[in-house]
């Protein structure tokens, strides 16, 4: 499967994370490293959730949406 990845440098290191799942992040001391790294966490990030969810209950729920961003008081 494939997936979309961000990459940013910050200071020495190489910031790595999947924007679909969240949480899901990781860093290298180099852009080659980072990438390596961030198909195996993508990959226990996945498995982890198969476990998770496989006896879950799931629910559809209605969110209505405003046009601003702020909640009534």
């Amino acid at each position: 499967m494939r997936y979309q990845v961000k990459l940013n440098k910050i200071d020495q290191v190489y910031a790595i994370w999947c924007p679909a799942l969240p949480g899901c992040w990781t860093v290298g001391d180099t852009e080659q490293e980072a990438l390596e790294k961030i198909k195996y966490v993508i990959k226990d990030y996945l498995q982890g959730f198969d476990e998770i969810a496989k006896n879950a209950d799931f629910y559809y729920i209605d969110v209505p949406l405003k046009s601003h961003w702020y909640f009534d008081v």
